[in-house]
């Protein structure tokens, strides 16, 4: 799977992100985030079931996990998750299908 994200301000591209899982050797599914301006960061998915699968990286700065969440049939959030100056941070993004005109 691919997908990509773009910042926009008034007419201006601020940053994106291009995200690929992939099933690697050994079945193992790896989530890699290539956002604008910073390094590849892979994450190992340690969670995976018919609703829910987080993938995590212990060793980079923020996020720690991110994951993804069936909320029904048509709905997740997905989020991201770490440890930030000590603290615990989650962000959730909340996703719903929409009907295209």
């Amino acid at each position: 799977m691919i997908g990509v994200s773009r910042t926009v301000q008034a007419d201006t591209l601020r940053e994106y992100e291009l995200v690929i899982i992939r099933e690697r050797a050994g079945g193992e599914i790896a989530y890699e985030a290539h956002p604008s301006g910073q390094a590849t960061a892979t994450f190992v998915a340690r969670t995976a079931n018919d609703s829910t699968i987080v993938f995590e990286n212990s060793a980079h700065d923020f996020p720690q996990r991110v994951g993804y969440t069936r909320r029904g049939a048509d709905s997740l959030i997905a989020w991201i998750e770490g440890e930030r100056g000590g603290k615990t941070r989650r962000i959730e993004f909340p996703y719903a299908r929409v009907r295209c005109p």
